[in-house]
């Protein structure tokens, strides 16, 4: 009840916040030595806290797919001399709030937390992080909820086009496979296996840290020492480029469904490519813009196709896509994949108009501002920046750079990356007229 009654604290007190683009962001260093960005605003009293552990679930042991995901959803289960509901009584009765994530590339931490109990809830974050219990009751509980998940995925399209688009994509790299492993590999992991997992991802050499809120710079220079100074120096060493296997064309995974589900994709951009706010800029005309974008208009407006089919870019650490995914009919699935494709040509071929280009600007910087809508929201950007290699000014300069994209910018970047020819579809259902020709 007490982290209820937080959630709805919070939630008023984030709702009378002003947004702000213009943050001014300060660089932290420990005394220790770790390092952080901070946006301090005193007119709430809580801070948020958002930490990644760059490598995420792409740093399991070979044969122990599955022990990160595992271990991350235990954090949270006792740790040092509390099992887990002593815990989670400890952290209710602070009114704090953790959450613990992980991704192919990260393990994220998102915390929030009452000024008046920072040090207490600093201090219980600290105990999950470097003494986790992983009790055997819990691992087990944990282990059926993500043995639950793994069965789950293997009855919906989507995760069996997502999946499948993986495998095919990136060969043997961890990218390759669900980060929730097998029924099989889970079942086989033990307590030693998730210890081990913890130190391959949980250490200092791969920590990026950001703030907001009541809490200033030196205060949060030792709240860092408190909550991270013992952390292991290093983990695992991070995994090589994922290697690219798209050879474009259509593969088909018969499934019993009435709505087939497509997946499609080709080679991208990676983030610190010179280009990427053209593409960035060219994408949002063609996919991304919601009923403003040309997929929108000539697949569900023009011809209902479908309720909603977009693209977008992923640059990840070791790739980088354009994505796009659609849901149809079986028998409007192979009309819709293959007007995405004329109109991946059309772009490429083409470009975009002024008129386009100047809708899209308009749209982007204007909607920039309203994603600092809080503490959490601001902690959450910062770490993305920082783990993006961007610099704090990029808050001020982002939409300069996108009112920068010249409309001869968007047509060069098309023609050189989007490629018809090998966007790649995966299409799951039982879809007339469409064959597997890869």
């Amino acid at each position: 009840m007490i982290r209820a009654v937080f959630s709805s604290f919070a939630f008023v007190l984030l709702a009378a916040l002003p947004l702000r683009a213009e943050v001014e962001i300060q660089e932290v260093t420990s005394p220790g030595g770790i390092h952080a960005w901070l946006v301090e605003s005193h007119e709430v009293p809580f801070v948020s806290v958002e930490i990644r552990f760059q490598g995420g679930a792409s740093l399991d042991a070979p044969g122990k797919r599955g022990a990160i995901n595992l271990m991350t959803g235990l954090l949270e289960e006792g740790a040092g001399e509390m099992d887990a509901r002593t815990f989670a009584r400890e952290r209710d009765a602070l009114a704090a709030s953790y959450r613990f994530d992980v991704s192919s590339d990260s393990l994220a931490v998102s915390a929030r937390m009452l000024t008046e109990n920072r040090d207490r809830a600093v201090g219980l974050l600290r105990q999950a992080l470097v003494a986790p219990r992983f009790d055997q009751d819990a691992i087990d509980r944990v282990r059926a909820q993500v043995i639950s998940g793994i069965r789950s995925d293997a009855t919906d399209p989507n995760a069996i086009a997502g999946q499948t688009f993986d495998r095919i994509a990136f060969g043997d790299h961890p990218y390759a496979t669900p980060i929730s492993g097998t029924e099989a590999s889970v079942n086989a992991l033990t307590r030693d296996d998730l210890i081990a997992a913890r130190d391959r991802v949980i250490a200092r050499d791969r920590l990026y840290v950001a703030a907001a809120g009541d809490i200033s710079a030196e205060d949060l220079g030792k709240m860092l020492d408190t909550l991270l100074g013992d952390l292991p120096e290093t983990g695992a060493p991070m995994p090589g480029p994922a290697p690219l296997n798209l050879a474009g064309g259509v593969t088909v995974v018969p499934f019993d469904t009435p709505q087939s589900v497509a997946v499609f994709g080709q080679r991208g951009l990676d983030r610190d490519d010179p280009d990427f706010f053209a593409a960035f800029v060219m994408n949002q005309i063609l996919g991304g813009g919601g009923f403003g974008a040309r997929l929108m208009e000539e697949v569900r407006v023009k011809r209902g196709l479908t309720y909603g089919v977009y693209s977008y870019l992923m640059p990840m650490d070791h790739a980088a896509l354009i994505m796009g995914q659609v849901a149809s009919g079986n028998d409007k699935i192979a009309e819709a994949v293959e007007v995405i494709r004329d109109e991946w040509a059309r772009m490429a071929e083409q470009g975009a108009t002024e008129d386009e280009l100047a809708k899209v600007k308009t749209y982007l910087t204007g909607a920039y501002p309203l994603r600092f809508d809080g503490n959490g929201p601001i902690a959450r950007i910062l770490v993305g920046m920082q783990m993006e290699g961007l610099t704090p000014d990029y808050v001020k300069t982002r939409n300069d750079r996108i009112r920068a994209v010249t409309l001869d910018d968007v047509r060069r970047v098309a023609a050189d990356w989007l490629d018809p020819a090998h966007l790649q579809f995966i299409v799951v259902g039982q879809p007339q007229g469409l064959e597997t020709t890869n």
